[in-house]
């Protein structure tokens, strides 16, 4: 069984279940937001894949983790479009995903 790898890009175009906190913000204004909203709060290293999509940011960027509700809230860069704040259902891979890639802020 091959698994198809999730496209944030796509899934934000076709459905309506995701929240949007921001859009057109900067790095330290969305990190801010995150740890604001998020129930826990992971840290992970610009570069580092999250939803199949390349996170970038300044470091340590902040991934928002509800389990309880099945969703993440992360900063999402489109170019020529700037840096939002969205919250994304996920699946248990994807939690587990980011407890593995995570990092300890320093």
């Amino acid at each position: 069984m091959i698994k198809m790898a999730f496209c944030l890009e796509t899934y934000l175009q076709q459905s309506d279940d995701y929240e949007i906190f921001t859009t057109r913000a900067g790095f330290k204004e969305c990190a801010k937001i995150i740890e604001e909203k998020a129930v826990q709060i992971l840290y992970i290293n610009p570069g580092d894949k999250v939803l199949g999509a390349r996170i970038i940011g300044l470091p340590p960027i902040p991934i928002g983790v509800n389990i309880e509700k099945g969703t993440i809230i992360l900063p999402y860069t489109k170019p020529c479009h700037g840096t939002s704040v969205i919250e994304v259902p996920a699946e248990e891979e994807e939690f587990e995903h980011l407890a593995k890639i995570s990092i300890k802020k320093k």
